[in-house]
């Protein structure tokens, strides 16, 4: 299927099963925060912090869906965790934690990787208030 149409949405069950991948997620990486020593107020800081990739949609939804895939996906937590462990580095597992906490928080809630067709088509299926079945 091509990136310019939206494949249909994940229903029943694969959907409650990624969705509860999402919240082990943020529950682990919000865990393993704690273990790093880091101040609590870095984490609500920078939390939200992925999210700034929402301006690229400014540029065009080709543009902002590749940008918003690029901060949401384990890829870069993952790069930045094996970074901090070789460097013995609390402070990039604690930004490898924030960054994958704020990725299992967004699939919690339903929000996916998205398609080049708009914010709204998503993996996990459309969001918004234009929603099918909402």
């Amino acid at each position: 299927m091509s990136e310019n149409t939206a494949s249909p949405a994940i229903a029943g069950t694969p959907r409650t099963i990624l969705r509860l991948e999402g919240l082990a997620l943020f529950t682990i990486a919000s865990v393993a925060f704690s273990y790093t020593g880091l101040s609590w107020w870095l984490y609500a800081a920078l939390f939200l912090l992925p999210d700034v990739s929402f301006v690229a949609y400014g540029a065009g939804p080709r543009l902002g869906a590749m940008i918003y895939n690029i901060l949401h996906t384990m890829i870069g937590p993952a790069l930045l965790i094996g970074i901090g462990l070789f460097l013995a580095s609390p402070l990039l597992l604690g930004l490898a934690a924030i960054w994958a906490a704020h990725i299992g928080f967004d699939r919690m809630l339903g929000y996916g990787l998205k398609y080049a067709t708009g914010f709204s088509d998503t993996h996990l299926g459309r969001i918004g208030r234009d929603r099918a079945g909402a």
